[in-house]
């Protein structure tokens, strides 16, 4: 997936070698100097050990300025992002009264519905003059509203499913349904790459966790034949039940899953799947269905479908869809919606509306305009990318894009040599990602124009040769669609 070369893996390796030994050192003079005035209360362990917070202090604070920028508008093509400034070299930021104007290829408000919309808007105002921004209640109480019902309804339509349960925030969706699923005596086999709330939902949940290489159906036949052969641990027994994890889009990656290879090892092995569309539902198909209609897979072979509406919804929670016996079982056990306050109803009926859009029951074809736009975008994009000598990830049709910088000094230099020259980027580094594998994150939007992504392609290539990221030589436009006719056969 990513061919880091021996040189920027040795260069990269001696970066963060020589920012932890002088981290190291810098710590150890504090120690020294603080001695005299250290105000340890007996008889309590420190909060923060200084292993733990080691990373914190001496990596993270340097390029704290790139990270938790405030906005202060929509999170739309184009953004307004406030100035801050440090006084003590970045230990603090300040905020200050003054914006610049930003395009924005951060967000991933893919189908542009994050800002302000002649369909969903005034329907969301009314909304909230009828319920107010918040229910002040769990669901089983007096949090479920009309609107509530309806959208369990039409995300179940929409992606294929015979029912769903909403929940109020996407992370908890994958954190907390997890161990409501499965617990000890089950096996849960996750994809190598899989997000951190899988990650977390899993190790939750009790279950013997087992991973398989990122997106290699051969590899998770492997590890479910030997894991059936051996069975439990100690006691060998078979296992209770076998669920497989995955995602539709990896958010890091930009690739899409090899859902048909997956879904026939796992019909093979009888073991049930668990797709996670946060990034793909909304986004990718003819439909905007997510990846089941892109790849032609069946949604009613697919056990559990999970998904978000904080992406190309523009709204906030999530959503699991499934049979109505596994829909009511979770109604009745899952922690999330049973103390959880459940979702705005403004919030619900931005999704509501969203897909309304989407399917087209608004009376128009925007929805078909805004899906054949985000593919457009998305793919001129990541060409003209490689064609500069980028390192990108994923795949055609992906609006993720994410460009590898590795080096530890080329992360916070990239990101402010893009805002000086108005573009706002998301720099992503350790522990959401490998150490070595630092990036960049590219989400495109169906509301960026064609005039838009030049800019940022401007931008883009101009800071990449100031900054040293172009690993690959520059493709001519003959050596670039051969390449790509040799990807089609």
């Amino acid at each position: 997936m990513v061919r880091l070369p021996y040189f920027t893996a040795l260069t990269t390796l001696f970066s963060y070698g020589l920012l932890f030994a002088f981290g190291q050192m810098r710590d150890l003079f504090r120690k020294i100097l603080d001695l005299p005035k250290s105000k340890k209360v007996q008889g309590y362990a420190p909060i923060c050990l200084g292993l733990e917070d080691f990373y914190t202090r001496r990596l993270y604070l340097r390029a704290q300025d790139c990270f938790g920028r405030p906005i202060a508008s929509a999170p739309d093509s184009w953004i307004d992002v406030v100035d801050r400034y440090s006084n003590d070299n970045n230990k603090t930021l300040h905020r200050t009264s003054n914006i610049t104007k930003c395009l924005n290829l951060g967000s991933y408000n893919y189908l542009g519905f994050a800002a302000a919309d002649e369909y969903c808007t005034p329907r969301v105002i009314e909304s909230l003059k009828q319920y107010s921004p918040g229910t002040c209640s769990v669901r089983v109480d007096g949090g479920t509203t009309k609107l509530h019902t309806e959208l369990e309804e039409l995300a179940a339509r929409f992606v294929g499913k015979p029912a769903a349960i909403l929940f109020g925030m996407g992370y908890v969706t994958n954190s907390a349904i997890i161990p409501a699923l499965i617990g000890k005596g089950g096996l849960i086999i996750s994809d190598s790459l899989n997000h951190n709330s899988i990650v977390n939902g899993a190790r939750g949940s009790g279950a013997t966790v087992r991973v398989f290489q990122h997106n290699t159906p051969s590899h998770l036949e492997e590890v479910l034949r030997e894991q059936i052969a051996e069975g439990q641990p100690r006691t060998h027994r078979p296992w209770k039940k076998i669920i497989v994890i995955l995602e539709g889009i990896y958010s890091m990656e930009g690739e899409l899953c090899k859902l048909p290879e997956i879904m026939a090892v796992c019909k093979k092995y009888k073991a049930y799947t668990y797709l996670d569309e946060a990034h793909s539902i909304g986004a990718i198909g003819k439909t905007g269905r997510g990846v089941c209609e892109l790849l032609g897979v069946d949604p009613a072979d697919v056990d559990i479908m999970m998904g978000t509406f904080t992406k190309s919804f523009g709204s906030c929670g999530g959503y699991i869809a499934a049979s109505k016996e596994i829909i009511q079982y979770l109604k009745h056990t899952c922690p999330a919606h049973l103390y959880g306050t459940s979702m705005s109803p403004p919030a619900v009926q931005q999704v509501i509306s969203a897909i309304k859009v989407i399917l087209g029951e608004d009376g128009s074809n925007r929805g078909a305009q805004k899906l054949a736009q985000i593919r457009d975008n998305s793919n001129f994009f990541r060409s003209e990318l490689h064609k500069m000598g980028f390192e990108v990830l994923g795949d055609e049709d992906s609006p993720v894009m994410p460009i590898m910088l590795y080096n530890p000094a080329k992360i916070p230099a990239f990101s402010r040599e893009c805002l000086k020259q108005n573009v706002a980027v998301v720099t992503v580094a350790f522990p959401a990602t490998p150490l070595l594998l630092a990036r960049a994150r590219i989400c495109i939007s169906a509301s960026h124009s064609r005039e838009d992504l030049m800019k940022g392609l401007e931008v883009l290539s101009k800071v990449g040769d100031l900054v040293g990221i172009k690993y690959f030589p520059v493709e001519s436009e003959n050596s670039h669609a051969e390449a790509k006719l040799k990807k089609l056969e």
